[in-house]
């Protein structure tokens, strides 16, 4: 059994694999993530023994070497982690949330060229070659973050947030805004998906993030989205270095 520690800006996701295979998973607010402690250690006393740890978030120092102290085999997702495929990025400062979620899209498609879009905080854009290489990718502004700019950045529009139901073209401010937020979002993630069509054959897309749900049904071409796509990349992580230590 392998346990997986998701810390996102916003929400630590625990959950427990076995093997492939998701049995269970609870969530907690990063903001209160010294109620950690007592999870990592009910699942300890469960007798797993395996664990993977990556964050995007300020986390206590003492929080590795708990998981250290604790687990037979414990892996702090890094730039040097050993992973499944080769990472052409050129920076070590790689979001680790970006490197499990493209090793997660390797685990469900290996041998394919496949584009990850996570929607989240940020929406990030990271391709994965047929060669099981890591390519790169860019970063843009998440849904949310568009929202506050809009707001924080002028004087007088007002903060809104994501509608199920928008125009094209709006007679009023606040459908302005959503209408471009949104139809902006869903235009950007198809000229991407356009684009990369032109190169990489049979590129298949994989969305994932909390937004990832508000595409769905919204893009020309077929698209696949797992919310889960980082734990599945930790998860794959975690079992390539038990097996290849």
């Amino acid at each position: 059994m392998n346990l997986i520690i998701d810390i996102g800006n916003t929400k630590t996701k625990i959950s427990v694999y076995h093997r492939q295979k998701k049995e269970e998973s609870e969530i907690l607010l990063t903001k209160n993530i010294d109620k950690i402690y007592p999870v990592l250690s009910k699942y300890r006393k469960r007798g797993i023994e395996k664990a993977i740890f990556s964050s995007v978030a300020n986390t206590p120092a003492d929080l590795p070497i708990y998981l250290n102290q604790e687990f037979k085999l414990f892996i702090e997702l890094s730039a040097q982690t050993k992973i499944p495929i080769q990472n052409r990025y050129k920076s070590a400062s790689l979001g680790r949330d970006r490197l499990a979620a493209i090793v997660g899209a390797y685990n469900i498609f290996p041998k394919s060229n496949v584009l990850v879009v996570d929607a989240g905080t940020a929406l990030t854009f990271d391709l994965l070659n047929e060669k099981g290489e890591y390519v790169g990718g860019n970063i843009s502004l998440g849904m949310t973050m568009r929202y506050k700019a809009l707001n924080s950045f002028t004087d007088k529009l007002p903060l809104l947030e994501q509608k199920d139901e928008f125009v094209f073209l709006a007679d009023n401010t606040n459908d302005a805004i959503i209408s471009g937020v949104q139809n902006g979002l869903i235009f950007e993630v198809e000229k991407y998906i356009e684009k990369l069509h032109q190169t990489y054959t049979g590129l298949k897309v994989i969305l994932t993030g909390g937004d990832s749900i508000f595409f769905d049904n919204k893009l020309k071409n077929t698209i696949f989205v797992e919310p889960f796509l980082v734990e599945i990349g930790l998860n794959t992580i975690l079992e390539y270095n038990d097996n290849n230590n």
